[in-house]
Parts: C-alpha cells; sequence; structure tokens
C-alpha cells in the first residue's frame, strides 16, 4: 500500500516517521521546496528537530504522490484546508483521505470533514485525533489516537494501515464528535495557558479546565455528536495533555497572552481561530460558552488579559 502524508510540519513530519516502520511506501509532501531540499539532504526536518528521516521515507513538493497514493493523510492547518482540497481536487478524487488538522474553519462555521465531503462527496473521509505531541510520535513513543470513520468498514482497514507497535489506533463512528473534541481542547488550552501566564495558578488551571470541559460536551451535544466520544482520546484526554504541558502550542500562546509577551505570528495557533469559529457556532445555536467568547476576546484583541479576567470572576454564583 502507499501512503502519503500532506504537511511537512512536525505532526505530519512524525506520522511519516512512525510510518515507516510499516512494510508500507510512505512519502511526505511538503510545500516550501527550500524545506524539502533540505529535508532530503540531511535527513532531518527543523519542524521536527533530533529525529532523523529513515532513508525510506520518501520526500516530495509535487502532488504527485497524492494522485498515486491508495490512502491520503492530510496533515495541514484547518484553515488552509479548503484551499488545498480545492486545489487538487483531481489527485485526491476517489481515494480514502484522512484529515489530521483539528479544528473549525472560520469562514464557514464547519468541520474538516465537512469541507472535504463537500468538495468530494464520493470519498471516504476519516479524522486522526488524540492526545499527542509529535517528538514523542518520532521517537516511537506509546501514543493511542482515535480514528474516526463514519464507514465502519473502511475505519478497520484505516485502522489497520496506520497502526504501529507504538502508535495504537481506536476507531469509532462518531466523526462529528472526535473532531469537536480536537479542536475545542484547543480553545481551553489557550484559556488554561492564559491562566498560568497571568500567574492565577494551578487551581483556576483545573477549574477552567473543568468548566471548559462542560462547554466542549455542550456546543458538541448540540452539533450532534455522542457523549461518549467526549470522554475518550479525542476530548478528555486530548485536553487533558494540552491543558497541562508547554509542549501544546496552544498552551504556549495562552502564556504569553497571560504574561503580556510577543507571540510568533508565523507559527499556526489552530485555537486562535477555532475560538471565534466556535463563538459563531454558539451564538447559532443559542449556547452560553463563556470560556470560549472570553477566549475568542482575547485572541482577537477586543478583550485585555485584566479585563477577560475579571469578565470570569464576576459570573453568577450557580449550581455545577
Amino acid at each position: 500500500m502507499k501512503i502519503t502524508i500532506v504537511g511537512a510540519g512536525a505532526f505530519g513530519t512524525a506520522l511519516a516517521v512512525a510510518l515507516t516502520s510499516t512494510p508500507q511506501q510512505i512519502t511526505l509532501v511538503g510545500r516550501n521546496a527550500d524545506l524539502m531540499d533540505h529535508a532530503n539532504k540531511t535527513r532531518s526536518n527543523p519542524k521536527l528537530p533530533n529525529v532523523k528521516l529513515p532513508e525510506t521515507l520518501h520526500l516530495s513538493t509535487t502532488s504527485s504522490p497524492v494522485a498515486d497514493a491508495d490512502v491520503v493523510l492530510l496533515a495541514i492547518p484547518a484553515q488552509t484546508l479548503r484551499h488545498y482540497v480545492d486545489e487538487n481536487h483531481g489527485a485526491l478524487s476517489g481515494k480514502p483521505i484522512v484529515v489530521c488538522c483539528k479544528g473549525i474553519d472560520l469562514a464557514s462555521l464547519t468541520t474538516p470533514t465537512d469541507i472535504l465531503l463537500d468538495a468530494l462527496p464520493q470519498n471516504v473521509a476519516a479524522v486522526l485525533t488524540g492526545p499527542s505531541f509529535a517528538a514523542d510520535i518520532a521517537r516511537g513513543l506509546p501514543t493511542a489516537l482515535t480514528l474516526a470513520c463514519s464507514n465502519d468498514d473502511a475505519g478497520q482497514e484505516l485502522q489497520l494501515a496506520l497502526s504501529t507497535a507504538t502508535l495504537r489506533l481506536y476507531r469509532t463512528t462518531d466523526v462529528m464528535g472526535a473532531q469537536l473534541g480536537g479542536a475545542l481542547k484547543n480553545v481551553m488550552a489557550i484559556a488554561c495557558g492564559a491562566t498560568i501566564g497571568a500567574g492565577l495558578g494551578d487551581s483556576a488551571r483545573a477549574a477552567l479546565m473543568t468548566r471548559g470541559f462542560a462547554e466542549i460536551k455542550r456546543l458538541a451535544a448540540a452539533l450532534g455528536a455522542r457523549p461518549d466520544t467526549l470522554h475518550g482520546l479525542s476530548g478528555l484526554g486530548d485536553l487533558a495533555l494540552t491543558c497541562t504541558s508547554e509542549g501544546s502550542r496552544n498552551f504556549r500562546f495562552g502564556v504569553s497572552l497571560g504574561a503580556g509577551h510577543p507571540w510568533d505570528e508565523t507559527t499556526t495557533v489552530e485555537g486562535a481561530a477555532t475560538a471565534q469559529a466556535a463563538l459563531g457556532l454558539a451564538t447559532h445555536h443559542k449556547l452560553d460558552l463563556p470560556i470560549t467568547q472570553t477566549v475568542a476576546g482575547l485572541v482577537s484583541g477586543s478583550l485585555t488579559i485584566d479585563t477577560a479576567l475579571q469578565k470570569l470572576l464576576s459570573r453568577p454564583l450557580k449550581e455545577e
């Protein structure tokens, strides 16, 4: 089987490295020609330091490996997914596609698989998500992820193709729940990071994680997700990891916001756009999501950290 991973960032590269331990042909496609040339010559990727790229891993900057693949993994930012799918419609048509990004499209307020199936309704669309850091996957450390596919037969085939000795995939047909858990936990990670950055401590972070999880379940239920999915790897598991570790980009971004430090704007933070998209969905469904609303205000600049914290702390007392 030929598997092509599109997106030579840390996560896409890590998946490519891990999958070379299987007998399948693995190709990593990146858009930056200089980066891919460097990776080919040095067998390393600065996006994922201290990881050796196996000689059996093929590297490319063209869409040819996409058209030739049996399975395609899209490890690209959620906000660029629609553009990529439209540009590569022909190469992607007719084959299983696994989306690896975690977000909600800001323009349409839809999930990655919605975008995919809108353009390619005949394709099998799946999602790979859950608690994981790229460095852990690449180093072969034990990692468990959720593979969501509404077609369970196709899901079983993908589960076998994408599992390794140390990368364990658990299957579900709740595609909506898996995507929302992965997307919305990034919003809560920003909130928790801001709490730590502002010096409010671990107790405040624990409270935000708990109330944030309640918000995730509230919005997910309104969009048809199953509650048990949110209590699994793609929900609670991912929330726990990203809200408590400096390895999380969204958490680090929140720390910068809370401390008033600058952030490298060339670094993608999926939770920033997702917060605003989630707020749009909450408004549409008439839901009260105060943490999401606060994070959306922080990332848009309409709220200062002091005002945001005061807004949360002054909310009415009520039953849990």
